[in-house]
Protein backbone atom coordinates (compact mmCIF):
# COMPACT_ATOMS: atom_id res chain seq x y z
CA UNK A 1 0.00 0.00 0.00
CA UNK A 2 2.99 2.71 0.81
CA UNK A 3 4.52 1.72 -2.31
CA UNK A 4 2.01 2.28 -4.51
CA UNK A 5 0.86 5.62 -2.48
CA UNK A 6 5.00 6.69 -2.87
CA UNK A 7 4.22 5.72 -7.11
CA UNK A 8 1.55 7.43 -7.40
CA UNK A 9 3.47 10.80 -5.78
CA UNK A 10 6.45 9.56 -7.71
CA UNK A 11 4.53 9.87 -11.12
CA UNK A 12 2.81 13.18 -9.86
CA UNK A 13 6.27 14.81 -9.55
CA UNK A 14 7.68 13.14 -13.00
CA UNK A 15 4.57 14.96 -14.91
CA UNK A 16 5.45 18.03 -12.81
CA UNK A 17 8.90 18.00 -13.99
CA UNK A 18 7.24 17.34 -17.79
CA UNK A 19 5.41 20.43 -17.50
CA UNK A 20 8.81 22.24 -17.25
CA UNK A 21 10.48 19.70 -19.69
CA UNK A 22 7.85 21.50 -22.39
CA UNK A 23 9.30 25.09 -21.45
CA UNK A 24 12.54 23.90 -22.26
CA UNK A 25 11.98 21.95 -25.18
CA UNK A 26 10.06 25.16 -26.53
CA UNK A 27 12.50 27.89 -25.10
CA UNK A 28 15.96 26.67 -25.20
CA UNK A 29 15.95 26.27 -28.97
CA UNK A 30 15.30 29.74 -29.92
CA UNK A 31 17.33 31.05 -26.80
CA UNK A 32 14.77 32.32 -24.90
CA UNK A 33 14.62 31.97 -20.79
CA UNK A 34 13.26 28.75 -19.10
CA UNK A 35 12.08 31.49 -16.35
CA UNK A 36 10.77 34.79 -17.28
CA UNK A 37 8.27 35.63 -18.51
CA UNK A 38 5.71 33.05 -17.50
CA UNK A 39 3.82 31.04 -19.63
CA UNK A 40 1.38 32.26 -22.62
CA UNK A 41 -0.75 30.90 -25.19
CA UNK A 42 1.78 30.84 -28.20
CA UNK A 43 -1.40 31.33 -30.34
CA UNK A 44 -2.98 34.72 -29.01
CA UNK A 45 -0.03 35.16 -26.66
CA UNK A 46 -2.41 35.75 -23.25
CA UNK A 47 -0.36 34.80 -20.00
CA UNK A 48 -2.18 31.56 -18.80
CA UNK A 49 -3.56 31.21 -15.24
CA UNK A 50 -2.14 28.79 -12.20
CA UNK A 51 -4.84 26.38 -12.97
CA UNK A 52 -4.36 26.59 -17.04
CA UNK A 53 -1.04 25.33 -16.34
CA UNK A 54 -1.93 21.97 -14.01
CA UNK A 55 0.05 19.08 -15.59
CA UNK A 56 -2.43 16.68 -17.72
CA UNK A 57 -5.17 17.96 -15.61
CA UNK A 58 -5.57 21.11 -17.60
CA UNK A 59 -5.64 19.94 -21.40
CA UNK A 60 -8.58 17.60 -20.54
CA UNK A 61 -10.35 19.77 -19.07
CA UNK A 62 -9.92 22.50 -21.82
CA UNK A 63 -10.35 19.64 -24.01
CA UNK A 64 -6.52 20.69 -25.72
CA UNK A 65 -7.77 23.92 -26.28
CA UNK A 66 -6.45 27.25 -25.45
CA UNK A 67 -8.77 28.89 -22.16
CA UNK A 68 -8.68 32.44 -24.41
CA UNK A 69 -8.46 31.86 -27.97
CA UNK A 70 -9.67 28.47 -28.21
CA UNK A 71 -6.88 27.51 -30.35
CA UNK A 72 -5.51 23.97 -30.00
CA UNK A 73 -2.85 23.00 -27.81
CA UNK A 74 -0.18 20.84 -29.49
CA UNK A 75 -0.60 17.06 -27.86
CA UNK A 76 2.63 17.33 -27.61
CA UNK A 77 2.73 18.79 -23.93
CA UNK A 78 0.26 16.33 -22.38
CA UNK A 79 2.59 13.22 -24.24
CA UNK A 80 5.66 14.45 -22.71
CA UNK A 81 4.17 15.14 -19.36
CA UNK A 82 3.06 11.84 -19.27
CA UNK A 83 5.82 10.55 -20.51
CA UNK A 84 8.29 12.07 -17.98
CA UNK A 85 5.92 10.56 -15.15
CA UNK A 86 6.14 7.14 -16.86
CA UNK A 87 9.85 7.35 -16.79
CA UNK A 88 9.73 8.15 -13.10
CA UNK A 89 7.55 5.73 -11.85
CA UNK A 90 9.33 3.12 -13.88
CA UNK A 91 13.08 4.69 -12.13
CA UNK A 92 11.08 4.43 -9.11
CA UNK A 93 10.30 0.35 -8.85
CA UNK A 94 13.39 -0.20 -10.65
CA UNK A 95 15.89 1.84 -7.77
CA UNK A 96 13.63 2.14 -4.73
CA UNK A 97 12.69 5.53 -2.97
CA UNK A 98 16.96 6.16 -2.68
CA UNK A 99 18.43 9.60 -2.68
CA UNK A 100 19.66 9.78 -6.04
CA UNK A 101 16.59 8.36 -7.66
CA UNK A 102 15.97 12.18 -8.84
CA UNK A 103 19.52 12.46 -10.20
CA UNK A 104 19.12 9.83 -12.10
CA UNK A 105 15.69 10.89 -13.28
CA UNK A 106 16.20 14.02 -14.17
CA UNK A 107 18.92 12.82 -16.15
CA UNK A 108 16.36 10.54 -17.97
CA UNK A 109 14.03 13.43 -17.99
CA UNK A 110 16.75 15.72 -19.79
CA UNK A 111 17.47 13.15 -22.06
CA UNK A 112 13.46 13.29 -23.13
CA UNK A 113 14.19 16.69 -23.47
CA UNK A 114 16.60 16.27 -26.37
CA UNK A 115 14.74 13.61 -28.06
CA UNK A 116 11.84 16.31 -28.43
CA UNK A 117 14.17 18.91 -29.31
CA UNK A 118 16.05 16.86 -32.10
CA UNK A 119 12.64 15.48 -33.65
CA UNK A 120 11.93 18.89 -34.08
CA UNK A 121 14.43 21.23 -35.01
CA UNK A 122 17.20 18.07 -35.72
CA UNK A 123 19.48 20.30 -32.77
CA UNK A 124 20.65 19.13 -29.73
CA UNK A 125 22.15 22.21 -26.97
CA UNK A 126 24.77 21.56 -25.19
CA UNK A 127 23.18 23.42 -22.27
CA UNK A 128 20.62 20.27 -22.14
CA UNK A 129 22.61 17.52 -23.02
CA UNK A 130 25.87 18.94 -20.69
CA UNK A 131 22.70 18.05 -18.00
CA UNK A 132 21.86 14.91 -19.04
CA UNK A 133 25.66 14.29 -18.35
CA UNK A 134 26.12 15.90 -14.93
CA UNK A 135 22.73 14.45 -13.35
CA UNK A 136 24.14 10.92 -14.71
CA UNK A 137 27.25 11.39 -12.84
CA UNK A 138 25.08 11.81 -8.90
CA UNK A 139 25.21 8.15 -8.32
CA UNK A 140 26.89 5.99 -5.18
CA UNK A 141 29.58 4.93 -7.73
CA UNK A 142 30.48 8.71 -8.52
CA UNK A 143 34.12 7.99 -9.83
CA UNK A 144 33.21 4.98 -11.59
CA UNK A 145 30.43 6.57 -13.36
CA UNK A 146 32.87 9.32 -14.32
CA UNK A 147 35.46 6.83 -15.39
CA UNK A 148 33.01 4.99 -17.49
CA UNK A 149 31.27 8.38 -19.05
CA UNK A 150 35.23 9.82 -20.04
CA UNK A 151 35.59 6.17 -22.46
CA UNK A 152 32.45 5.76 -23.52
CA UNK A 153 32.98 9.72 -24.83
CA UNK A 154 36.99 9.46 -25.16
CA UNK A 155 36.70 6.39 -27.30
CA UNK A 156 33.25 7.49 -29.52
CA UNK A 157 35.20 11.01 -30.08
CA UNK A 158 37.92 9.23 -31.61
CA UNK A 159 35.78 6.63 -33.64
CA UNK A 160 34.35 9.50 -34.90
CA UNK A 161 37.46 11.43 -35.49
CA UNK A 162 38.71 8.26 -37.39
CA UNK A 163 35.79 8.44 -40.00
CA UNK A 164 35.73 11.58 -40.17
CA UNK A 165 39.47 11.14 -41.79
CA UNK A 166 38.51 8.06 -44.18
CA UNK A 167 34.91 10.06 -45.29
CA UNK A 168 36.58 13.72 -45.01
CA UNK A 169 33.97 15.29 -43.91
CA UNK A 170 32.24 15.19 -40.35
CA UNK A 171 31.34 12.45 -39.26
CA UNK A 172 30.19 12.51 -36.18
CA UNK A 173 28.59 15.38 -34.17
CA UNK A 174 29.83 16.59 -30.71
CA UNK A 175 26.61 16.25 -29.39
CA UNK A 176 26.25 12.71 -29.66
CA UNK A 177 29.72 12.33 -27.62
CA UNK A 178 28.48 13.89 -25.07
CA UNK A 179 25.21 11.40 -25.22
CA UNK A 180 27.73 8.25 -25.12
CA UNK A 181 29.43 10.17 -21.85
CA UNK A 182 25.71 10.03 -20.32
CA UNK A 183 25.11 6.62 -21.68
CA UNK A 184 28.31 4.83 -20.27
CA UNK A 185 27.42 6.99 -16.75
CA UNK A 186 24.10 5.52 -16.50
CA UNK A 187 24.92 1.73 -17.92
CA UNK A 188 28.57 1.25 -17.25
CA UNK A 189 30.19 -1.63 -19.06
CA UNK A 190 29.28 -3.88 -20.63
CA UNK A 191 25.92 -2.44 -21.32
CA UNK A 192 26.55 0.90 -22.93
CA UNK A 193 27.77 -1.14 -26.07
CA UNK A 194 24.44 -3.19 -25.54
CA UNK A 195 22.81 0.11 -26.10
CA UNK A 196 24.79 1.22 -29.11
CA UNK A 197 23.79 -2.03 -30.25
CA UNK A 198 19.87 -1.63 -30.05
CA UNK A 199 19.95 1.86 -30.55
CA UNK A 200 21.13 1.32 -34.53
CA UNK A 201 18.54 -1.51 -34.50
CA UNK A 202 15.58 0.93 -33.73
CA UNK A 203 17.23 3.70 -35.78
CA UNK A 204 17.94 0.98 -38.68
CA UNK A 205 14.01 1.07 -40.03
CA UNK A 206 12.94 4.74 -39.41
CA UNK A 207 16.53 5.32 -41.27
CA UNK A 208 15.77 3.00 -44.42
CA UNK A 209 12.04 5.01 -44.90
CA UNK A 210 13.39 8.64 -44.15
CA UNK A 211 16.44 8.00 -45.89
CA UNK A 212 16.70 11.07 -47.95
CA UNK A 213 14.99 13.29 -45.46
CA UNK A 214 17.35 12.09 -42.61
CA UNK A 215 16.59 10.34 -39.16
CA UNK A 216 18.02 12.06 -35.81
CA UNK A 217 19.88 9.63 -33.42
CA UNK A 218 20.06 10.67 -30.48
CA UNK A 219 16.48 9.51 -29.32
CA UNK A 220 17.37 5.89 -30.70
CA UNK A 221 20.66 6.68 -28.29
CA UNK A 222 18.03 7.75 -25.18
CA UNK A 223 15.66 5.03 -25.83
CA UNK A 224 17.73 2.36 -25.89
CA UNK A 225 19.64 3.78 -22.89
CA UNK A 226 16.20 3.97 -21.23
CA UNK A 227 15.50 0.52 -22.01
CA UNK A 228 18.78 -1.31 -20.90
CA UNK A 229 19.17 0.75 -17.84
CA UNK A 230 15.81 -0.68 -16.93
CA UNK A 231 17.09 -4.31 -17.86
CA UNK A 232 20.24 -4.07 -17.10
CA UNK A 233 20.71 -7.62 -15.97
CA UNK A 234 18.55 -8.62 -18.35
CA UNK A 235 21.13 -7.40 -20.96
CA UNK A 236 24.68 -8.06 -19.34
CA UNK A 237 23.08 -12.36 -19.68
CA UNK A 238 22.16 -11.74 -22.78
CA UNK A 239 25.55 -10.60 -23.86
CA UNK A 240 26.84 -13.19 -22.12
CA UNK A 241 24.89 -15.93 -24.01
CA UNK A 242 26.10 -14.18 -27.60
CA UNK A 243 29.62 -14.06 -26.32
CA UNK A 244 30.18 -17.61 -24.48
CA UNK A 245 27.06 -19.55 -26.26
Amino acid sequence: MIETVTGILVFIFGIMIGSFLNVVIYRIPKGESIVFPASKCQSCQTPLKWYHNIPLFSWIVLCGKCGFCKEKISAQYPIVEFLTGIIFIALYFKLGLVWYLPFIAASFAALLALVMIDFKYMAVPDNVNFAALIFALVQPGFLMALLYASIAAGGLYLIGLLSSLIARKQAMGGADVIVAGTMGALLGFPNFFVALFLSALLAMIPALIWRDKGVPFVPFLALATFIVYLYDVQATQLLETIIYG
